[in-house]
């Protein structure tokens, strides 16, 4: 068994046109919600000390959803955001590939000195997500952490010493136990 674990949030509107969210107050839509209940089932196969979440809007909900089927409620953390999306939060992957491709091919094949034009760099938030995972191995444990793909990434590859977990496919609502 894991002591931590990673959830993703349940789908967002923004997921499913391929629009980047960074840090806006997105919520889930139908089918996230849906699969929030579901991650909630599955979660609740397991025994939790601690259910952690990134206070994003998206993430927040799913981790309300989940606390209710495990019994614990969420404590925000912004060590586990997703990524500050700067200058293209609100625009559709599409119109950023036509605009500046090369950086959007650094983006897409999650190059290590990725930096979004006027936001974070995934090295930036590969820092702040291992020093939350750190700081939750020293509280309560087994703790779930709901959060997002690019968190999620981030730490494997980080963990597993494998940049090929850096654009690793991480479905919505699904659960990652770390070793």
């Amino acid at each position: 068994m894991s002591f931590v674990s990673l959830a993703r949030h349940g789908q967002t509107e923004y997921n499913a046109v391929r629009r980047f969210q960074g840090h806006l107050p997105v919520p889930l839509d139908a089918v996230g919600r849906e699969q929030a209940h579901e991650l909630a089932r599955v979660a609740s196969e397991r025994e939790w000390a601690a259910l952690l979440c990134s206070p994003l809007h998206r993430a927040r909900e799913t981790a309300e959803i989940v606390g209710e089927a495990i019994g614990h409620h969420p404590i925000d953390d912004a060590r586990f955001a997703e990524t500050d999306c700067g200058d293209w939060t609100d625009q559709t992957f599409d119109a950023v590939a036509a605009a500046e491709p090369e950086l959007f091919n650094a983006y897409i094949t999650a190059d290590p000195q990725f930096a979004f034009p006027g936001g974070e760099s995934f090295a930036q938030q590969q820092l702040r997500v291992l020093e939350g995972i750190d700081a939750a191995r020293s509280g309560p444990l087994p703790v779930l952490i709901v959060c997002h793909r690019g968190s999620i990434r981030l730490a494997l590859a980080a963990i597993h010493g494998d940049d090929a977990y850096r654009s690793a496919d991480i479905p919505n609502a699904s659960l990652v136990d770390l070793p």
